[in-house]
């Protein structure tokens, strides 16, 4: 289940950057809530208790019901604009919801437990950490999490065989790959340089055996000459 929060807002008349600086300075986020075929709104929001939403488990997934001149807006925070230094908020758009109409949103991918195999020089290589699924905005979980302690190498995650909350269904395609335990590349660079030095040592074998027959043969004419020498001495 999604978390959920309380977010009180004003009414903003005064547009542009001076007014934004001003409400900034006063602890205050511009913001607007448009969406449901409704018009955009100009509020503004508590900067601390709004980047305290923001931080939570579920973040920009938490839904928030917005106050405004005794109204109640359901809604998710969405292009959430910060300072590119401080990361203090700049601007934040609301997308008005409803309980019982599914929505998209992007939610984080957590792998958890250590497979064996890691501890032997296997990594897991992760290249989605986010999924977009669809659901109804209760429903939306803050993270999917998978297991896998048990894995072996060569053991792929795809967002097909990703397990779902009830009522949650990814819209990306079922066959894209989230996750696999391969082999390390130094693994392998060890792996790879061990098999070239025992094709060299199995190269190198016959010449030494065939340099020691050589060297037999040598020895044996030699024996051979001296003999021959004490004969004519006779």
């Amino acid at each position: 289940m999604a978390e959920t929060a309380t977010l009180s807002t004003e009414a903003r008349s005064e547009r542009g950057t001076r007014p934004a600086g001003r409400l900034r300075r006063a602890g205050q986020v511009p913001a607007v809530v448009y969406g449901l075929q409704a018009d955009p709104v100009p509020i503004s929001v508590p900067g601390r208790e709004l980047a305290h939403i923001l931080a939570s488990s579920a973040g920009a997934n938490t839904l928030i019901t917005l106050t405004l001149d005794g109204d109640e807006v359901l809604a998710l925070a969405r292009q959430i604009q910060r300072h590119p230094a401080r990361g203090d908020l700049l601007h934040v758009d609301f997308l008005r919801v409803r309980r019982d109409v599914a929505i998209q949103a992007e939610v984080p991918v957590h792998l958890v437990g250590e497979p064996e195999a890691v501890r032997d020089g296997a990594v897991i290589d992760q290249s989605v950490f986010s999924i977009t699924v669809e659901a109804k905005p209760a429903d939306v979980p803050s993270s999917i999490e998978v297991d896998i302690s048990g894995f072996e190498i060569g053991d792929q995650i795809l967002v097909g065989s990703l397990r779902l909350p009830q009522g949650v269904a990814a819209a990306q395609e079922p066959g894209e790959l989230v996750a696999q335990l391969t082999v390390s590349r130094v693994a392998e660079e060890l792996e790879a340089i061990e098999a070239e030095e025992e094709a060299a040592a199995a190269e190198a074998a016959p010449e030494e055996g065939e340099a020691a027959e050589e060297g037999e043969a040598e020895g044996g004419e030699a024996a051979d000459g001296e003999g021959d020498a004490g004969e004519g001495e006779e």
